[in-house]
């Protein structure tokens, strides 16, 4: 059943996955091509979370709030002194 609050299902959107959270923001482009304002903006939600939660009780631990970005395979090439596998084969953090 839709809520009249809610648009109805369409392309990737589920209105069944709605729900209420507090702290969380959302930045993205549709066009996939990164770019260094999209992470200037994903900071700028961040630092505007801090009033709803968006920071550790324990000052020096944090509680997980960040941004989640794509691997930056090209920088990370230039960047690094040894091998780097395949795209899409490793992780960093």
């Amino acid at each position: 059943m839709r809520s009249a609050s809610h648009p109805a299902q369409q392309g990737l959107y589920d209105p069944r996955n709605e729900h209420d959270a507090c702290g969380v923001g959302f930045v993205a482009t549709l066009t996939g091509e990164a770019s260094h304002a999209l992470v200037e903006q994903a900071l700028t939600v961040l630092r505007n979370l801090e009033h709803r939660g968006a920071t550790g009780s324990e000052p020096d631990s944090g509680d997980g709030a960040g941004i989640l970005l794509q691997v930056p395979d090209a920088f990370l090439r230039e960047a690094v002194t040894f091998p780097l596998p395949e795209a899409g084969s490793y992780a960093v953090g």
